[in-house]
């Protein structure tokens, strides 16, 4: 009987112990956990987005936004080598690289000298890589991505560089810069020469994508449209497209999103133009929340490279005793230019929880490849 016993008890703990195991490998959501292969990574860039950009969701628009659904929250100092304020270009390159530089840097040092870039490490791994931006994909963001210049002006040298790049994919506009050259070199007869097929007349999100070739969307000859005007979902849809192309290899992707024009609308003092970008770049991040959550094996991390505008969501009530107009908010600006504001820094997945205190912008690039498993 004592046996019997001891058997049963044996074997009840056996069944616990598999149960248990079961559930320390499943998400809340009872996806299981992907073991041994590459992490996804997705980073998100508002430029110019600080917390008041993002509070301003919460008081327009119907939906829940994204921001909520995010466990971990950091901020990052932006300052840069040069300067207590930062430009896209410094900021950016601190993102890729991991390291400050002065303002108006893309992809090197203080000394102007190239330093590999996030791109750079995680393509030599085998991982496709990819940008989606609201602005010239040669813009000062995305080019931080792949590019090695000494200031983010030369915008038809980035061009270049990003055809001789380990980008696999990329959305975006700026046609300009590759056939409207100073050197009358016309890029479009490049691009196949190094795999791509690049189409300037619409994006293809629905397409059958071929995992051997890369692909290029460029769409106006040099800005997009506002999110108020005639641009539509691009941003979300090109996020779905790239997410779509990327996940197919087997050796993990790298992504960066850039919600360009939050900036623009920054710098105009434009409430209205500021509100619709930061709704459109709430779209794309749902749609890459959404792809994470079932993936099980990608992080996510929504930041921006700086503060524009000194963006704030005052009541228009005069005084703090006249609360007359505490329910009516006046979106306010007290600058045209970039501000010092501490940035958010949001993040979800596999690795999120390496994200958060308080830290220098450059150690975002450390904390990706933390979370990455590699050194």
């Amino acid at each position: 009987m004592q046996s019997n016993f001891s058997g049963m008890r044996l074997y009840f703990c056996l069944i616990l112990s598999v149960i248990l195991a079961g559930f320390s490998s499943c998400k809340k959501t009872g996806q299981q956990q992907p073991e041994n292969k590459p992490l996804n990574i997705i980073v998100m860039i508002g430029d110019g987005m600080g917390l008041s950009q993002i509070s301003s969701l919460y008081y327009a628009g119907n939906d829940t936004p994204s921001f909520t659904f995010f466990p971990v929250v950091g901020l990052i100092n932006t300052s840069s080598a040069s300067h207590k304020i930062t430009d896209s270009g410094a900021g950016g390159t601190a993102f890729s690289i991991g390291e400050r530089t002065y303002n108006g840097a893309i992809g090197v040092g203080t000394d102007s000298l190239s330093r590999k870039n996030m791109v750079e490490i995680l393509s030599a791994k085998a991982y496709l890589t990819g940008l989606v931006a609201t602005s010239s994909i040669t813009h000062a963001t995305p080019a931080a991505f792949y590019a090695h210049v000494r200031n983010r002006s030369m915008e038809e040298e980035i061009a270049l560089q990003l055809i001789h790049s380990e980008i696999d994919f990329f959305a975006g506009s700026g046609i300009k810069f590759f056939n409207q050259r100073n050197d009358r070199i016309n890029l479009f007869d490049t691009f196949p020469k190094y795999g791509f097929l690049v189409d300037t007349q619409s994006l293809k999100a629905n397409i059958q994508y071929d995992i051997n070739k890369k692909y290029g969307f460029l769409l106006y000859a040099r800005s997009m449209p506002k999110a108020t005007e005639k641009r539509g979902d691009f941003l979300p849809d090109a996020t779905k497209a790239a997410i779509k192309y990327l996940s197919a290899s087997e050796h993990g992707f790298f992504l960066m999103v850039e919600g360009s024009q939050i900036d623009w609308a920054g710098h105009d003092n434009d409430a209205d133009y500021l509100i619709a970008e930061i709704l459109d770049f709430n779209k794309a991040i749902k749609v890459a929340l959404d792809f994470a959550e079932k993936d099980g094996n990608t992080l996510v991390v929504v930041l921006a490279d700086h503060e524009t505008g000194g963006f704030s969501l005052p009541s228009s009530a005069g005084y703090e005793d006249d609360e007359s107009d505490y329910n009516s908010i006046k979106p306010t600006f007290s600058s045209k230019g970039h501000t010092a504001s501490l940035i958010p820094v949001f993040t979800f997945g596999k690795g999120a929880e390496n994200f958060g205190g308080i830290y220098q912008n450059k150690d975002i690039f450390y904390k990706i490849l933390q979370s990455a498993g590699l050194k």
